[in-house]
């Protein structure tokens, strides 16, 4: 990610500790330390498992899991779990960011209208000053 908020590190963690994460394998290998601590590793992969992913559970499609858990990307995991999720964390960074990522980016699929917003905070500073906000919404 082209910025640092440790906010959203600390929130991320709170949302996330004690359930399951799914992610892709470029996602995993992004993480600076791997796996996540505190909650279950989950890889979606074409590869298979190796020293490459010590620490996780790999599988070529989407896990079963009983329990919530929560998608943490990339952006094709998100598109294909868009219609199946019931609750989307989005982290709002007021930052102009097109020159930093150029034609790397990566998106998050719209929200439709099926999502109405459940929580909103106020604009906040960082410690490294960038302004964010956290928003939570919720399928109805």
């Amino acid at each position: 990610m082209p910025w640092h908020l440790p906010e959203d590190l600390k929130h991320f963690k709170a949302v996330t500790m004690g359930h399951p994460i799914i992610m892709g394998r470029r996602t995993w290998e992004a993480l600076p330390k791997r796996p996540l601590p505190g909650r279950p590793n989950h890889v979606v992969s074409s590869r298979e498992a190796g020293t490459w992913s010590n620490g996780a559970f790999v599988s070529r499609d989407l896990p079963d899991i009983e329990t919530d858990a929560w998608i943490i990307g990339g952006a094709q995991l998100y598109e294909a779990t868009i219609d199946e999720v019931d609750v989307i964390e989005r982290t709002l960074i007021d930052a102009h960011l097109a020159a930093a990522i150029g034609r790397n980016a990566v998106f998050a699929p719209r929200l439709t209208e099926d999502f109405k917003m459940s929580s909103d905070t106020d604009w906040l500073t960082s410690s490294t000053g960038l302004r964010y906000r956290f928003q939570r919404f919720e399928r109805i």
